[in-house]
């Protein structure tokens, strides 16, 4: 029998993002916001890196399991951690290891904000 214990998954501390963009035009706050995670993800290794994590089994994935990128371990810890500033993904300490999450709500607003086609 495990002692693991399921732990709830926490909002954001980011907004997710804006609205539509066909919707209204975006404040200066939410073009702010939303750069900062669309430039995270400008990046081909920080996209690579998010495809990943978001592809793995189960939704999350060890850090152990996503470092065979084409850079250097530490390299692959910066781009991680600008991709959980950006707030795109969440982390989470278990024993030795990180494990890394997509927020689901910043990414399905992301998709929201680009998904909405103008009729």
């Amino acid at each position: 029998m495990s002692n693991a214990k399921v732990l709830p998954l926490l909002e954001p501390d980011i907004e997710p993002c804006c609205p539509p963009l066909t919707e209204r035009p975006l404040t200066a706050e939410e073009a702010v916001r939303t750069a900062a995670m669309f430039k995270a993800l400008g990046d081909p290794v920080r996209l690579r890196l998010f495809s990943l994590v978001a592809s793995h089994e189960g939704g999350e994935a060890c850090v152990c399991d996503i470092s065979d990128v084409g850079v250097s371990q530490p390299t692959v810890s910066h781009h991680l951690k600008k991709l959980k500033e950006a707030g795109l993904l969440a982390s989470e300490r278990r024993g030795t290891w990180v494990y890394y999450r997509v927020e689901p709500a910043v990414l399905a607003a992301m998709g929201r904000m680009l998904g909405r086609v103008a009729a």
